[in-house]
């Protein structure tokens, strides 16, 4: 039964689990419990002649952010789609175009000029070096909230 919601979509879609986590408090000064209440995220898995791979991801997706200090949460629509490109060097791109979130470390949100971590609408580009490093953040759209100032 789990699999027909992927077979509908097409060949190749597989279910795309999010599993819960913690981010540290080197985000916002406090840590941050995430969850999928809503969890019916699918990607599928594209590779090209130049060696890169490409997965594309669709579907819905809740996300929970819980300030872990004060109980204080916020729950919101991040169901995408997104692309996300892995190249044969290392680096990877990926691109955003519904509704999304992103967490910078402090430094690079600043570099950038937006806040740590953002729910956005709208198209969100990022690109990383093979070292994982953040090289650009392009966002044609907008933070529709600071998760960090929302959930201090």
């Amino acid at each position: 039964m789990t699999a027909a919601p992927a077979l509908a979509r097409g060949p190749k879609w597989q279910f795309n689990a999010g599993e819960p986590f913690t981010l540290p408090a080197d985000f916002c000064g406090f840590e941050i419990g995430v969850s999928f209440p809503v969890d019916k995220e699918y990607f599928k898995t594209l590779k090209a002649a130049d060696g890169s791979t490409t997965v594309l991801v669709t579907g819905s997706l809740t996300l929970s952010n819980t300030n872990l200090n004060t109980g204080k949460s916020i729950t919101a629509n991040i169901s995408g789609p997104g692309k996300i490109t892995f190249f044969p060097d290392g680096s990877e791109s990926s691109v955003e175009t519904g509704r999304a979130v992103y967490a910078l470390l402090p430094a690079d949100a600043q570099r950038f000029g937006v806040p740590p971590i953002g729910l956005t609408a709208g198209p969100l580009t990022e690109s990383f070096a093979p070292d994982g490093s953040l090289t650009s953040f392009s966002l044609q759209g907008h933070v529709l909230v600071d998760v960090c100032a929302a959930l201090s």
